[in-house]
């Protein structure tokens, strides 16, 4: 029972099994909790990115034993909780809520220094931690983006 609630919660309800780009397929899941976030606030919104957070180092850990991959490309969690980390940044909208997906998806992509090192810690921890810092970082440039005013 633990082991199926690990995998269902680690490839977000099965997002991550669709076919070609997983990681994508995880982001675009989290679209609708990431609506959800700006209309509820910025404690619901921290809330929740700490549940997921937890639920994924759990659970990714769990889907990396039983499938025997350090970072299946099924799980997808991780991919969840870094696009809502970089929508904490976004006024409502659904320019802003595109802008943020392109950019989070260029930062898990190309995984620059430092959240390339981030893989390296063990089980979920790494699963999870590169992919809040490629949201941390494709938060920070979204920021600069409304800070300087483009549309």
């Amino acid at each position: 029972m633990q082991a199926r609630l690990a995998l269902i919660l680690a490839t977000f309800f099965g997002a991550g099994h669709l076919p070609k780009a997983p990681g994508t397929w995880g982001t675009v899941a989290a679209v609708p909790l990431a609506v959800l976030s700006q209309w509820m606030g910025e404690r619901f919104a921290w809330i929740l990115l700490l549940v997921i957070t937890l639920a994924g180092i759990w659970s990714a850990d769990r889907a990396c034993t039983l499938l025997a991959r350090k970072d299946p490309k099924e799980v997808v969690i991780d991919e969840v909780a870094g696009f809502l980390l970089t929508m904490m940044v976004a006024p409502p909208g659904w320019g802003w809520m595109m802008g943020g997906f392109v950019l989070f998806r260029l930062f898990d992509i190309l995984k620059p220094w430092p959240v390339n090192a981030l893989e390296r810690l063990p089980g979920g921890w790494g699963v999870m931690a590169d992919d809040l810092a490629a949201g941390a970082c494709a938060g920070l440039c979204l920021y600069w983006i409304v800070r300087i005013g483009l549309p």
